[in-house]
């Protein structure tokens, strides 16, 4: 397949772009200043100039806490962006995959959500990312599906892994938030779920391979339990440990109200697409043993 990728930089994209090459796609990344999301005419051209067999909407502003002062820019990127991103792959006539995120949800639940629970995004990034979804949709409908990742991690860029074992190399104990719970997923797996989505698409025209999906990591547990993990995996390797002190989220306060409960339910995907990502902390050792090979 040739593949357009939106971004350039980010976490899933620089996956896709490994995992990709490796199964023999070409996988193209479009981002700033050739593409930009803020710029809707922009899309288009730079996504018709690729000629993709299908396009994986990945770009998207995702400062959550500096969201909720720079409101117009994140609605701009990830509603408007989403809308016009979609809008250039139904001219292109090729399927969409829309990367969005748990944060479209309250958090409230007392179970994994589901593709039709409703949302209800409680602060300025998840609504701006809600607006995507719902751009995407209402733009092309007969041809998009829209993923819900959460808590991304990988061996590239910024990400709570490698923040924690920045923290480990100069303390001994690391304070993390505990009541909050979600489903920890590399990026690496998450590309892995999109490639074979978009191969189902692109070789299967079926509705039912289009809308919602969750797909994050099998397993659970809280920033805490996942930092205890990290810091495991860490001494395993000969890295940086610390001991992990559980607060809670009062004892931690941002600008932006992150859900108690972030677990996605992925029982709709593994049944239509066959996806079926590992478990969390499997991915983990992955993520562990490339950042272990990049030090050396």
């Amino acid at each position: 397949m040739r593949i357009a990728v939106t971004g350039k930089t980010g976490q899933v994209v620089t996956s896709l772009m490994e995992r990709g090459t490796a199964e023999g796609h070409e996988v193209i990344a479009i981002g700033r200043p050739e593409l930009d999301l803020a710029d809707p005419a922009s899309v288009a051209r730079a996504l018709e100039e690729v000629s993709p067999d299908a396009i994986i909407s990945a770009a998207a502003y995702t400062a959550v806490d500096k969201a909720e002062s720079e409101s117009d820019l994140a609605y701009a990127v990830n509603g408007a962006g989403a809308g016009a991103v979609a809008e250039a792959a139904r001219a292109l006539d090729v399927p969409l995959i829309h990367i969005s995120t748990d944060y479209v949800f309250d958090g409230t639940l007392d179970r994994p959500y589901v593709e039709s629970d409703p949302t209800g995004p409680t602060g300025v990034y998840g609504a701006s990312k809600l607006a995507g979804e719902q751009a995407v949709l209402a733009t092309y409908p007969e041809n998009s599906a829209v993923l819900r990742v959460a808590w991304v991690h990988s061996p590239f860029g910024g990400n709570f892994v490698k923040t924690m074992l920045r923290l480990a190399s100069d303390r001994d104990e690391v304070g993390v938030v505990g009541d909050q719970v979600g489903n920890p997923t590399s990026a690496l797996a998450i590309a892995d779920g999109i490639l074979e989505v978009a191969a189902n698409m692109v070789s299967n025209g079926s509705q039912e391979l289009r809308g919602i999906f969750h797909m994050t990591a099998q397993g659970e547990g809280s920033w805490a339990d996942f930092a205890e993990a990290i810091f495991a995996a860490s001494t395993v390797r000969g890295g940086p440990s610390a001991s992990v002190r559980h607060i809670g989220t009062a004892d931690y306060p941002t600008p932006a109200t992150r859900p108690a409960n972030s677990r996605l339910d992925c029982t709709r995907i593994a049944k239509v697409h066959g996806v079926a990502l590992p478990q969390w902390r499997t991915s983990l050792d992955e993520v562990m043993d490339r950042l272990q090979l990049a030090a050396q």
